[in-house]
């Protein structure tokens, strides 16, 4: 059965650090706009209070969590144990996105390790947390994080970067603003 906890626990805090890979979740607020759940892994998450939480978020094909977040905020990220014993975690919130150029930046940065592709931090502030049993997760192994994103923005540079975001990562899928970078 599932429970609801008032805040991020230490128990559950580091459980959440154990995870290799989480799930964000967001949607426009249009109800024919897209739905958007992305994977996430890299240890590009931290947790930084009882009831906040950020994430280093680096360059991909799109920019839907940013758009999504700048016209609703609406945020929700699910962890799932794939090792041990089941249980599913969500962590729903109001979420911001925090660019390189901020001040926010500066004091978040130091948190995550280097990335090449690193476009932006998004921080949530949670507003309901809640796990559940996973007895339908499959079990799975980790092996190791893939190094593919990191290859792919190394060898784009800052400057290749730079256009593909501006190409790429400006509008959203339903042509919500993304990212102003």
């Amino acid at each position: 059965m599932g429970m609801l906890y008032e805040e991020i626990t230490d128990e559950l805090a580091a459980w959440i650090n154990q995870q290799h890979m989480f799930f964000v979740a967001t949607a426009p607020l249009a109800a024919s706009g897209h739905v958007n759940c992305s994977p996430k892994g890299l240890d590009a998450l931290r947790i930084l209070g009882p009831r906040a939480i950020a994430y280093l978020d680096v360059t991909g094909s799109s920019a839907e969590t940013a758009a999504h977040l700048r016209e609703n905020g609406r945020i929700v990220f699910m962890f799932c144990e794939m090792t041990g014993t089941p249980k599913i975690l969500r962590l729903h919130g109001v979420g911001s996105v925090i660019l390189p150029e901020s001040a926010q930046w500066d004091e978040l940065a130091p948190n995550f390790p280097t990335h090449p592709g690193a476009r932006s931090i998004v921080r949530a502030e949670i507003t309901r947390i809640a796990d559940s049993c996973g007895f339908g997760v499959p079990k799975y192994e980790f092996v190791r994080q893939r190094r593919g994103l990191s290859t792919w923005a190394e060898a784009k540079g800052v400057d290749g970067l730079a256009s593909y975001r501006a190409e790429c990562n400006r509008r959203s899928i339903d042509g919500l603003p993304g990212l102003d970078i």
